[in-house]
């Protein structure tokens, strides 16, 4: 019999990272009821999988469908969580949640922070101890859970973020259709907001235009809602102001919007290089490197955890955080070196393998019914302190764990 599961996030049509992974992550699990945590300020119509509305700011929201859950017949409840997408201070009302279930749960962990504020320690520390199972996206995530937070690595699955599976092609036959051609493309994607490293890459273009005539830097994405709705447009017209500053305005092109998978998969094929230019070091999962491993792309990446993760043993380039030098350094040497872009992209085309969304759905799917079988266990107390782990179990990285 199919074990009927719910999701409990963001979702669809709402325009953030979280949401489009539940979209996808639904498609490839086969799961068969959705609650949208719900933000004030946006509409409010889903699709038909949406079976319940949870209102972020609203408390009583989160018990009622919890408990409305169980009268749908609902067995397992998977939780996305991070901190920003639920109620209360730091998304407190999470825990709310999940101790009104009377099911089985399973929380995907989306942010495992090295330094959380206590408030956040606290919140993760009892959310994995209020459900019957942990997943996070790499072994990195896992290490943080059980050293910082003091999760035992037995409760833990790591899972890798899922992908498409994109075939890979060249570049060149794509360029036309996106009014690309006669350029050297570099590519970087996502919802629009401080903290991606765009300056940095901007700030690079000037000595990649000098070596590289052709090239082209793109930023591809509309900007982040919560941002829109506090600041408008402010910080995507600084960049632009930025680039026109530096005399490289005909070489960095926004595309703002935000863009549907099929359209997203022609971009990530017409791209030469990619590039997540990051400052944050401690970011433990990135949805935008993934997709482009899953695409075979030439990577260049500063050394955010997630990065170190996934680019290791030759599967892309690393370089020094906040060094536009470095990163001009990278992108020049790439645009140059055919043969080393393809070499890079075949690499991580491998790797990827492992991210599709068949392989991602089926470990979730065995994950969940492991713990459905076992039943809504005792729950585990919370910890009083963080604990040095024992060895995690020896998978290769980003390959399933369930």
């Amino acid at each position: 019999m199919t074990l009927r599961t719910a999701v409990v996030a963001t979702y669809p049509p709402r325009h953030c990272g979280i949401a489009a992974f539940t979209r996808d992550f639904v498609r490839a699990t086969g799961i068969q009821s959705v609650v949208a945590l719900h933000a004030p300020g946006l509409p409010a119509i889903y699709p038909l999988e949406v079976h319940h509305q949870v209102r972020r700011d609203v408390l009583l929201d989160y018990r009622t469908t919890a408990v409305g859950l169980a009268d749908d017949g609902v067995e397992l409840v998977s939780i996305q969580h991070e901190y920003g997408i639920w109620g209360g201070s730091d998304g407190s009302n999470v825990l709310d949640f999940v101790r009104a279930l009377s099911m089985p749960s399973v929380a995907t962990l989306h942010t495992v922070r090295r330094t959380p504020t206590p408030a956040q320690h606290r919140i993760l520390v009892e959310l994995c101890a209020a459900v019957d199972g942990v997943a996070v996206m790499s072994h990195a995530a896992a290490t943080l859970l059980a050293r910082v937070y003091g999760v035992s690595p037995m409760r833990v699955s790591v899972i890798p973020h899922g992908v498409p599976d994109l075939a890979r092609v060249d570049p060149e036959l794509v360029k036309p259709g996106l009014d690309l051609a006669g350029r050297a493309v570099i590519l970087s994607f996502g919802l629009i907001g401080p903290g991606k490293g765009y300056e940095l890459a901007i700030a690079a273009m000037p000595a990649v235009v000098e070596a590289i005539p052709n090239a082209l830097y793109v930023i591809l994405g509309a900007t982040h809602p919560d941002l829109l709705l506090r600041e408008g447009e402010a910080y995507r017209e600084d960049l632009v102001a930025r680039a026109a500053a530096l005399g490289v305005a005909q070489h960095v092109r926004f595309v703002n919007r935000f863009v549907g998978q099929a359209e997203l998969g022609r971009w990530l094929q017409a791209a030469d290089v990619f590039v997540t230019p990051y400052p944050n070091l401690e970011q433990i999962v990135s949805g935008t490197l993934s997709y482009a491993m899953g695409a075979g792309k030439a990577i260049v990446s500063t050394p955010y955890e997630y990065a170190v993760e996934l680019l290791a043993d030759g599967r892309g380039i690393l370089v020094p955080p906040a060094s536009a030098p470095h990163l001009t350094a990278a992108f020049v040497d790439l645009l140059r070196d055919r043969a080393g872009r393809n070499r890079l992209g075949a690499l991580a085309h491998q790797f990827g393998r492992h991210m599709v969304w068949s392989e991602v759905g089926a470990a979730y799917s065995a994950l969940f019914d492991r713990i459905a079988r076992a039943g809504r266990g005792p729950r585990v107390p919370s910890a009083g302190r963080p604990f040095a782990p024992p060895l995690l179990h020896a998978l290769p990285a980003g390959a399933p764990n369930a």
